[in-house]
């Protein structure tokens, strides 16, 4: 078939990549000029996330470009230490940088995907053998079957499932890159006071990422506009003490800030005819929903399913195979606001605490590693033999499926 993803963020790609291998010609659409980069950082947690990328070929090289990051030292306005997060509360099992992941994801398809930058859907229409699809600069086209794997702002699902609300967890933030001039090589420091985080990550001895969160009583207005964007953060961070005010004139420079807000996409359905969604288009978990992770495995159960079955069936059990899964990481994210941005000081205290006197206790490595992966790993992951076999990036022969 010839298949439109609408995405090249990682459930596109990682789409992608299983499609042409089980024999589709496969397109995708990036409304960015070109692939995006982004230094901050994703994880994945547990046996399920790691064994989809070992299938996939990319474990080794995802590997070779893991973080390492060590601990979070929580400090207060002076600097002082007052407690350490452990790493694997944030990193999980193998943390990379977004733009480290997108490219080895491109790398490994981008000889057999036809990919199309700087361009978007404008229009779908289906019919029972097929979508038309217009863009806002190319041709319009014809395929047998769409996937809108564009993130939660999904232009896809608002063509064909009309308006859906996004159900906002309050945190709202920005992520960019600065000269590492904080001294921390792969460590990092987390500074609160109420309704306010910023972490500092030294990811190499030259580049931080800074990461600058806090809660609205109001969700702000919409907008793409970068300069509104960066007001919205320094008006919310405006009076906060210890590093705060250089790391915001860092903010106003920055090429690569990104901002948005936390939110979950709910929905009953998750493809209409021949058109359906992936990832944080049609199931956003939020902070602390498994994003990454959920990408990488729904791409993988919706691949599976369209090998074997009619695109109608396909759908059909890609959704009934992964709702559960979105259900669980979804409720763990729903809790997550209070423990990303504590709202009183009472609770950064108590947070601290705990991590103070949780470091005592004998089995506090597999404690940990519980709490990290226990959400990520509520799946069974389907065998699809038909998908084949892999070859990493290092070139060495995968396991048969």
């Amino acid at each position: 078939m010839d298949i439109l993803i609408s995405g090249a963020s990682v459930a596109g790609p990682s789409l992608a990549l299983w499609l042409h291998r089980t024999g589709h010609r496969v397109t995708v659409v990036e409304r960015a000029p070109s692939l995006r980069g982004g230094g901050y950082a994703v994880d994945f947690r547990g046996r399920v996330h790691l064994e989809v990328l070992r299938r996939m070929g990319l474990l080794d090289a995802l590997r070779a470009k893991a973080t390492h990051m060590g601990d979070i030292a929580i400090v207060d306005g002076a600097g002082t230490v007052k407690a350490a997060m452990p790493s694997a509360i944030f990193s999980g099992d193998l943390e990379v940088l977004r733009g480290d992941l997108g490219e080895t994801l491109y790398t490994a398809t981008r000889d057999d995907v036809e990919y199309v930058f700087g361009d978007s859907i404008a229009s779908i229409t289906q019919d029972a053998d097929g979508v038309d699809v217009t863009f806002e600069h190319g041709a319009p086209r014809r395929f047998d079957l769409v996937v809108g794997a564009d993130g939660v702002n999904s232009k896809v699902r608002e063509l064909v499932f009309g308006p859906v609300p996004q159900h906002t967890l309050g945190v709202y933030g920005c992520i960019f890159t600065m000269p590492n001039e904080f001294g921390l090589d792969r460590a990092a420091l987390m500074y609160n006071e109420p309704r306010l985080t910023v972490t500092v990550a030294g990811i190499t001895p030259d580049k931080a990422v800074i990461s600058l969160f806090f809660t609205l009583d109001q969700p702000p207005t919409r907008s793409r506009d970068v300069d509104q964007q960066r007001r919205l953060v320094a008006d919310a961070m405006q009076g906060a003490g210890w590093r705060v005010p250089r790391l915001l004139d860092a903010m106003r420079t920055a090429p690569d800030f990104w901002f948005d807000g936390t939110a979950q996409i709910r929905m009953d359905r998750w493809s209409h005819g021949r058109v359906a969604l992936l990832g944080d288009a049609g199931y956003a978990g939020g902070p602390g929903g498994n994003g990454t992770g959920l990408a990488v495995v729904g791409a993988h159960v919706l691949a599976g399913e369209l090998a074997t079955l009619p695109h109608e069936q396909a759908f059909a059990a890609y959704e009934r195979r992964l709702r559960p899964y979105v259900a669980t990481c979804q409720k763990q994210a729903s809790g997550s606001s209070d423990f990303l941005v504590p709202s009183t000081e009472r609770k950064i205290a108590q947070r601290d605490r705990f991590f103070r006197t949780i470091r005592y206790l004998p089995p506090v490595k597999h404690l940990f590693r519980h709490l990290a992966t226990r959400t990520a790993t509520a799946f069974d992951l389907p065998d699809y033999g038909v998908l084949g076999h892999t070859r990493d990036l290092s070139g060495n022969r995968g396991n048969a499926l």
